[in-house]
């Protein structure tokens, strides 16, 4: 499910930007490098504030399925199930970098929102 797009425009540096918060959780820093843009940008931009929010609740959100596919790997459910939310978590990511680089902001399923 898609936000509709935002009702003022969005510069090419907040496209840029909001594609550098995608592209840092795949990097290998899924929380911390996308809580630093968002926390610089925020204050400055509605709609990096708005993608910085979405991006870090997805993260925390998934995290949490990881972490409890993991305590279900004991009971041999959980090895599926992490793999699965992996695979998620990446393709997910790749469509919220698509969306990005057209100026609108993903609204991640599944996504607990916490901030």
């Amino acid at each position: 499910m898609d936000t509709p797009p935002p009702p003022y425009a969005v510069t090419q540096d907040e496209k840029t930007l909001g594609i550098v918060m995608h592209a840092l959780c795949l990097a290998g820093f899924p929380i911390l490098g996308p809580l630093i843009v968002w926390l610089i940008k925020k204050d400055e931009s509605s709609y990096l504030d708005v993608q910085g929010r979405e991006l870090l609740n997805f993260q925390l959100s998934y995290l949490f399925y990881a972490f409890l596919s993991f305590l279900l790997c004991f009971i041999f459910i959980g090895v599926p199930l992490l793999y699965a939310v992996g695979v998620a978590t990446v393709v997910l990511t790749i469509i919220g970098i698509v969306r990005s680089s057209e100026g609108r902001v993903y609204r991640f399923p599944l996504t607990i929102r916490l901030l």
